[in-house]
């Protein structure tokens, strides 16, 4: 079969001739530009997932309490009360590379538009400046699901007018990045705060219409990919009068129309009896709605300009039929050993640990947001997670987002595992139950087979603990193809969790709360500093094995944690992750300004393991001293080991002969200016 469009044309669209070759047989002829454009959008990595869809299936995705799993805005989960969460996680990588300011703001932008087009109220983001993912609560007779399901709805575009921003934003995330990047910079989507807050809004108030039969948000590839998932999903198809879309710039193009990634549009199906009352919302809130298309039975989307037929293509083969991409992966050989630098200055490497970019206080950062708007936070930025309350209700969610790319580039299956037990100790240490997960897998470029392999193993992982944990994944984002001039990104899947808790008096806070409490910890520690916080500090090279996950352990981690906070009996809970041991301690006793006094190492351990390593399923607790024989019959119960750390007081934090540091000069430290 001859290829009738030029090397050129493809490569505009990042489809090759093979995708090319399956559009012919799907469609049984050679297709028009618009055609083309619109399969190279919704064929691209961004939207169809080609290289990672067969890996995806590992993962778990049902469970007693998910309303909604993969596949549509956002997931669901059940919190009780007849009410339901709603989130999930999204990068924006090649937009913010080529313009920070926009790419930034229209990322949050449209997972905001994801958790309203569900029917639920957004009320928090959590930003890993990875983009975090985004919760709402909504009750479950109002969650709305992007779905055309009945012949003869309308078809209405509510919202900007559209223009050329970001046409062929889809195919550009799709394809690794050079420096003729900068040139693509008006495929950068340009945002509006304002008519967003609009658009919510009027979405919200639009769910409470019976006539509302479907709302979907405008993303990557636009129209094209709006309209073709809403009718595809209900099996049906879908007529578009390209010509009736209001459009911000003179001559706009069919092609450019149906591909604008413009910001601040939603699709918005209703009943024809209903269309008034709809258009009585958006009067409301001074929005524009026009009227371009219906829903049919044909299976197909058909778009006229003018009357005139421009695209007719069968959604199966659009939305469906790009052909899954198996590449080749490889597996480097893993050094499972790394030389330990011994410990000789260990109060400067606090000082220096504290003070590095990772481990440093966010507050000059989080200082910039308000935390407290809808006035339902109870732990904001600082603690293992934030904590919101449940308007209504005396329960809380607890929200996290986690990664760690040092552990996943040294072994992707133990550090996504790492990642997700990470998430999960976070959520438990302020007294919630973990109960979803969604995540956002952040690779280079998949066609070199060590970039595949991260991708294909860290999946792996995801899967692995998640299963283990009980978390069902219920939505999600792949973003492949982050490279500039061969340099791939770090691999870095983030983990974004949600965790509920029954009752908010029952919060257990990070910082230490009372002078003359013990701290323990509990978890065991081993020789392990491959991939740590101070082997980067001291320029150590990047080899070894990561700190092991024992999922098992995790299980009884943190089911001895959410007993022990629930009956009471601990006071503060802290993760021990990044940095180690001594960073968690540093950052609980900073958290509680309360200092404090420990004898020493604990066990027969290296000094450099016990102050810096980072090794899995460990917790710090302070308990009352009359608390202690309950803490310890819990975690024997629970077959957790327990070792005394040392007593809270003072102004000072001090570790045996080898640290004493007052806690203005940690403090000092760790407020260190970005």
């Amino acid at each position: 079969m001859a290829i009738a469009v030029r090397r050129a044309q493809l490569q505009e669209v990042a489809l090759n001739e093979d995708e090319y070759r399956a559009i012919v047989r799907a469609i049984g002829r050679d297709p028009n530009d618009l055609e083309l454009g619109m399969f190279g959008a919704l064929w691209s990595e961004h939207c169809s997932y080609k290289t990672a869809k067969a890996l995806l299936r590992q993962l778990p995705t049902e469970g007693p309490d998910v309303l909604q799993g993969p596949g549509e805005n956002a997931g669901a989960v059940d919190i009780g009360n007849g009410l339901a969460v709603v989130f999930k996680i999204e990068s924006h990588n090649h937009p913010s590379a080529i313009e920070p300011y926009q790419g930034a703001a229209t990322g949050v932008g449209g997972i905001l538009r994801d958790v309203f087009a569900m029917g639920a109220r957004p009320v928090a983001i959590l930003d890993a400046l990875r983009f975090g993912p985004l919760d709402g609560i909504v009750a479950h007779d109002r969650l709305r699901r992007a779905t055309a399901d009945r012949a003869g709805d309308i078809v209405l575009l509510v919202g900007a007018d559209t223009g050329r921003d970001g046409i062929h934003g889809a195919t550009f995330a799709s394809v690794e990045m050079d420096e003729r990047s900068a040139e693509r910079r008006p495929a950068v989507q340009v945002g509006n705060p304002f008519l967003e807050k609009l658009l919510c809004e009027a979405c919200l108030r639009l769910n409470e219409l019976d006539g509302v039969t479907a709302i979907q948000d405008l993303g990557a590839a636009g129209l094209t990919s709006a309209a073709s998932e809403l009718a595809h999903r209900g099996h049906r198809g879908i007529d578009i009068d390209v010509d009736r879309i209001s459009r911000r710039e003179q001559g706009m193009t069919p092609y450019e129309a149906m591909l604008s990634e413009s910001q601040e549009r939603m699709l918005i199906l209703v009943r024809p009896e209903a269309e008034a009352a709809a258009r009585q919302v958006f009067d409301h809130f001074e929005l524009h709605a026009d009227r371009i298309g219906v829903v049919t039975g044909t299976g197909r989307i058909r778009i006229r300009d003018h009357g005139v037929s421009v695209a007719d293509i069968p959604l199966k083969a659009l939305v469906d039929g790009v052909p899954l991409r198996t590449p080749v992966a490889s597996f480097p050989d893993r050094q499972p050993t790394v030389v330990m630098p011994a410990v000789e200055e260990p109060e400067a490497i606090l000082l220096d640990l504290i003070a590095s970019p990772n481990l440093r206080s966010r507050r000059p950062i989080y200082r910039t947001y308000d935390h407290q708007v809808q006035d339902n936070t109870v732990f904001g930025p600082g603690f293992d997670a934030a904590l919101l309350r449940v308007p209504g209700t005396n329960k809380g969610l607890a929200l996290t987002t986690d990664g760690n790319p040092w552990y996943v580039a040294l072994d992707p299956y133990e550090g996504t595992k790492a990642a997700v037990a990470e998430a999960a100790r976070n959520i438990v240490c302020t007294g919630a139950r973990p109960i979803a997960v969604t995540n956002c897998l952040n690779f280079g470029n998949p066609e070199r087979p060590a970039i595949f392999g991260q991708l294909q193993e860290s999946i792996r992982g995801l899967a692995d603990a998640c299963r283990a944990l009980d978390l069902p994944v219920v939505s999600g984002n792949v973003s492949l193809y982050n490279e500039t001039s061969e340099r791939n990104i770090p691999p870095t899947p983030v983990i974004g969790m949600v965790g509920l808790l029954e009752d908010l008096s029952l919060r257990c806070p990070s910082g230490f709360q009372e002078d003359g409490d013990l701290v323990f910890l509990l978890g065991e520690t081993r020789e392990e500093l491959a991939g740590s916080a101070y082997l980067r500090l001291l320029g150590a090279p990047a080899e070894g094995r990561p700190p092991m996950v024992s999922l098992e352990m995790e299980r009884r981690l943190q089911a001895a944690m959410l007993d022990s906070i629930g009956r009471g009996v601990v006071r503060c809970a802290h993760d021990v992750s990044d940095g180690g041991l001594l960073i968690a301690l540093a950052e609980s006793a900073l958290y509680g300004g309360r200092g404090l006094r420990c004898p020493g190492i604990v066990g027969p351990i290296s000094r450099e393991a016990f102050f810096f390593g980072e090794s899995q399923g460990r917790v710090i607790v302070s308990v009352a001293p009359r608390r202690v024989p309950e803490l310890q019959q819990l975690m024997t119960s629970h077959h957790i080991p327990l070792y005394a750390i040392g007593v809270i007081g003072g102004e000072d934090f001090q570790v045996g002969s080898d640290i004493r540091l007052s806690l203005d000069s940690l403090r000092q430290a760790w407020e260190t200016p970005f």
